[in-house]
């Protein structure tokens, strides 16, 4: 990997706020709506590293899929959202229709929406 992109994740995880709490009745609801999600990116991706600090922030547990580690990650990325593009927040609804959202500005003003309004700042 370049230098730049060793920098990049130092960056993210040097700067990086601390997760925001929920109680664990709460935290329970939110896992078990992001069973069904899943995110296409790659480790080094400056759109993806923010999708994965907002991920954090708002303490979900999504699966992460990495298309350059991967190659079958990749293809299920065409296959399903129709490029190769990350990140992309794949999710499955519960009526088993799957959404396929890009754009890291999209996906996190989705999240935020869905899991923001109940969390609570995390007590020290």
């Amino acid at each position: 990997m370049p230098a730049l992109v060793y920098l990049i994740l130092l960056w993210d995880k040097l700067t990086g706020r601390r997760p925001l709490g929920r109680s664990a009745e709460e935290q329970a609801r939110a896992d078990a709506a992001t069973r069904s999600f899943a995110l296409y990116h790659f480790r080094a991706c400056p759109y993806c590293i923010k999708v994965r600090r907002d991920i954090r922030l708002l303490g979900l547990r999504i699966e992460e899929r990495d298309i350059k580690k991967v190659e079958a990650r990749r293809v299920e990325l065409i296959a399903g959202g129709g490029k190769v593009q990350v990140p992309c927040l794949r999710i499955e609804e519960p009526d088993g229709s799957v959404r396929w959202m890009y754009e890291s500005r999209a996906i996190a003003g989705y999240l935020r929406h869905r899991f923001g309004a109940r969390v609570v700042p995390e007590r020290v």
